[in-house]
């Protein structure tokens, strides 16, 4: 068992699959740190939502846990060789690393960090990208995220806000 297992993730929106993966991870550790990463990109296709408002959903979604949880906004940055440097001073102190991406993976085992890998949770199901293309499509999205963050979505708007992202994009930037 871990004092802290770091697990960082865009949670663009928080979903069942991020939820499962971070209940899973309380079973082997006593508190997680979620590093909510890409936090300087909001209202793009791929990052529509604000850290801020990433938080929110990560608080309505876990709020029995809570108390077991860190979540901090990290903003990306360019040198991917100094990335962990950059976590590290920027988080509570942690003892292994939680990521089902490989490069990810790669700069944790690279710093020293034992890595665990949650079960993903239908992964072509339960992914970011996936919810995001339903809601832009009118599609039945609501059934892949935690009840708390629906209301939350449609409070913000979040599925209005995708929706106009996506024709300002395409606009100026045309797909080829």
């Amino acid at each position: 068992m871990y004092k802290r297992i770091f697990f960082p993730g865009r949670f663009q929106p928080v979903h069942n699959g991020h939820v499962e993966a971070i209940n899973w991870l309380l079973g082997h550790a006593f508190e997680v740190v979620i590093g909510v990463t890409a936090a300087q990109y909001n209202f793009t296709i791929d990052n529509p939502f604000t850290a801020g408002e990433r938080i929110e959903m990560l608080k309505l979604s876990l709020e029995e846990v809570w108390d077991r949880l860190y979540v901090i906004s990290l903003d990306n940055i360019p040198d991917n060789r100094l990335w962990l440097y950059h976590i590290e001073t920027r988080v509570p102190k942690f003892e292994a690393v939680a990521t089902n991406n490989s490069f990810v993976e790669l700069l944790a085992k690279n710093g020293g960090y034992p890595v665990l890998r949650p079960p993903l949770l239908e992964r072509e199901v339960y992914q970011g990208k996936h919810i995001r293309k339903l809601m832009l499509e009118g599609e039945d999205w609501r059934e892949l995220v935690p009840e708390k963050v629906v209301r939350y979505i449609d409070e913000i708007k979040g599925v209005e806000r995708l929706r106009s992202i996506y024709l300002a994009e395409k606009v100026i930037t045309p797909k080829y």
